[in-house]
């Protein structure tokens, strides 16, 4: 079995690149910067579906996707979840979240309409994302 991306995360989602071990995705929802991790193993569905070294390597992007997003954007929190429900494929979601944004206190899953990126606003937030995450992209 090789690795595919879930339908619906395709769907819903813009490619930034490749880790070591993950596809980086951008959510389409320009209310929140909401990035996923996918790890590219075949069939994995858990956290413990990873052996020890890919469970190393993800908490390493996590780590590396995290602090770019800190640094370009200075949330008041992000929120970081692995959860499933909805498509089973392991992802992790990784967003930066402030005070003032739609949400707030509570989580973004159900929160009113997605509002799409605009091609301008897609394309800049992109390039931001692909520089900061720059060494961690393959």
């Amino acid at each position: 079995m090789s690795f595919a991306l879930d339908p619906r995360l395709a769907a819903d989602t813009h490619e930034i690149g490749d880790g070591a071990l993950s596809r980086v995705l951008l959510m389409d929802d320009a209310r929140f910067p909401w990035l996923i991790l996918v790890p590219r193993i075949a069939g994995a569905r858990e956290l413990f579906d990873l052996d020890a070294t890919d469970r190393a390597s993800l908490l390493g992007e996590l780590d590396g996707v995290g602090r770019a997003l800190e640094s370009l954007l200075r949330p008041d929190k992000t929120n970081i979840a692995a959860l499933g429900n909805v498509v089973p494929q392991l992802h992790v979601h990784v967003i930066a979240r402030y005070t003032t944004d739609a949400a707030w206190p509570r989580p973004v899953w159900g929160e009113g309409e997605r509002v799409r990126y605009e091609p301008a606003a897609l394309a800049e937030r992109l390039d931001a994302l692909r520089s900061a995450l720059g060494p961690a992209l393959a």
